[in-house]
């Protein structure tokens, strides 16, 4: 497959790193194998996630392809960038094609990334996840590959303002051990332990995250549960039920 637009938009991102002089802490990369296919899923706290997960996967020579919302491939600017990178358009109302082009693509060897919280996580925790990365991943016989990202809700996220030229904000990309769905293995039950190793993940790139808010007002990036002013998980569900953006 001809890779005439990734290049570019690689390099165009990494420029935008240097300038933002965005610190990275990367982990794990190991764990993404070189070759076949592998389905990255990912916790999801900014609009920019799909860049700096895609980053994670650079160290093993992997383009991901991710799956995305049909309305951003309906965008008259966006549209022709994720074609061109050969991303996967989901259509909510209609999701059995994106599916089995997301299978397909795992059986051709490719990488395919996922976030299977759906939406942007209000709360910066890790929402309940949907069961279609681990279904995928089982129908192509593909390791299911958790990551987790913190620091990138900082720069543009739901209900606040973009930041995109704040500099020197500290990312953390974390990649865990994969998962390798076994044959009739109950994927209600793999669901469920993707989620907590996302969560694990997130919950160790919070901890040891380097930087700390400067303000009180400066807490809105903190979960509450450590302390921040984030919505808590019930809040974050019905602020996503009134204002879905």
């Amino acid at each position: 497959m001809a890779e005439l637009v990734y290049p570019p938009i690689l390099v165009a991102a990494k420029t935008m790193f240097r300038l933002l002089d965005n610190k990275f802490h990367i982990e794990g990369t190991e764990h993404i194998p070189a070759t076949g296919g592998a389905v990255i899923a990912c916790n999801h706290i900014s609009y920019l996630d799909f860049i700096y997960s895609g980053l994670g996967a650079l160290p093993a020579k992997r383009l991901v392809r991710f799956m995305a919302k049909k309305e951003i491939f309906d965008n008259k600017i966006a549209g022709p960038l994720m074609r061109g990178m050969h991303h996967i358009s989901v259509d909510r109302a209609a999701g059995m094609a994106s599916f089995r082009e997301g299978i397909a693509k795992l059986k051709d060897g490719e990488v395919v990334g996922v976030f299977p919280e759906a939406t942007i996580s209000r709360s910066f925790t890790v929402k309940e996840i949907k069961s279609g990365a681990v279904r995928m991943a089982a129908a192509a016989k593909a390791p299911i590959i958790p990551m987790a990202l913190w620091g990138t809700q900082r720069l543009w996220t739901k209900g606040r303002p973009r930041t995109l030229t704040k500099r020197h904000v500290p990312i953390t990309i974390l990649i865990g051990e994969p998962i390798v769905p076994a044959p009739g293995e109950d994927r209600e039950m793999l669901t469920k332990e993707l989620r907590l190793r996302m969560s694990a993940l997130l919950d160790r790139a919070q901890a040891e995250y380097p930087d700390a808010p400067t303000s009180e007002e400066d807490k809105w990036w903190i979960p509450a549960h450590l302390g921040g002013t984030a919505p808590t998980p019930e809040e974050a569900e019905t602020l996503d039920a009134t204002r879905p953006e």
